[in-house]
């Protein structure tokens, strides 16, 4: 387990200011937001092994998705690097004490308080953006690979290189000097950057091509069985709730 200085390494003084709002919590509850809850839902379904078996959600916010597997009989294990998210979790987990998470943790995808070859499945749905040194991508990787039983599942979610471009287009973003700016260097090399902080321009991250995430995975050890889209352009649909 990493300690605090360490975590702080991990997500960026921004990161950390961005996620102190606690909004996370409910981020997929609600919008565009439902569309990538349940449709990652759906991937993940397709590849999990039956309950009891044992999952980690590394970088998994307040445990929308741990909460999910623990309701189905899972053993989850919920780490991540954002203090407030596990105490958040924590609160979840003692108000619904039939479908209890088995561990949370504050902790540093990097660096895996597990034993090799112990887990059936691991969810890596934050850690690939937030860490935006390639060298640390690639290390989160292996951790995962390396506590993944044979067989087992590893689930790596990216920000596709082209989200601000599209975001920018979609909400007039691009009538904003600030953010053409962002959208030039997302382009050039996927480090995204909100230096002002502006709440509509997410934080400091990484946005990956797919083959780029792919060639990640791959040199981690891991077999790259699919890159599939979650949201598509279904984010687009306005009023997403109605519908």
């Amino acid at each position: 387990m990493s300690d605090l200085s360490e975590l702080n390494n991990l997500l960026a003084d921004e990161a950390l200011i961005h996620y102190a709002s606690g909004q996370e919590q409910n981020r997929l509850s609600k919008g565009a937001g439902l569309l990538e809850l349940v449709r990652s839902q759906e991937l993940i379904s397709r590849y999990l092994p039956p309950p009891p078996a044992v999952i980690f959600d590394v970088g998994g916010g307040a445990g929308v998705y741990s909460f999910w597997l623990a309701q189905q009989g899972y053993e989850v294990h919920l780490i991540d690097a954002v203090p407030l998210h596990i105490e958040q979790a924590r609160h979840l987990s003692q108000a619904q004490p039939e479908y209890p998470l088995a561990s949370l943790a504050v902790g540093d995808a990097r660096q895996l308080n597990r034993a090799d070859n112990t887990v059936d499945a691991i969810l890596l749905l934050g850690p690939l953006y937030h860490l935006t040194e390639r060298t640390d991508r690639i290390i989160a990787l292996h951790e995962a690979h390396r506590i993944l039983k044979t067989g087992g599942f590893a689930f790596a979610a990216g920000v596709s290189r082209f989200a601000s471009t599209l975001d920018g287009l979609f909400r007039g973003h691009l009538d904003d000097p600030e953010f053409v700016e962002i959208v030039k260097q997302d382009l050039i090399d996927g480090q995204h950057r909100n230096p002002n902080n502006h709440p509509r321009y997410f934080t400091k991250t990484f946005f990956h091509h797919p083959e780029e995430l792919r060639a990640e995975v791959e040199e981690a050890g891991l077999h790259s069985e699919k890159i599939l889209a979650i949201e598509g352009p279904g984010w687009l649909l306005q009023n997403f709730q109605e519908h």
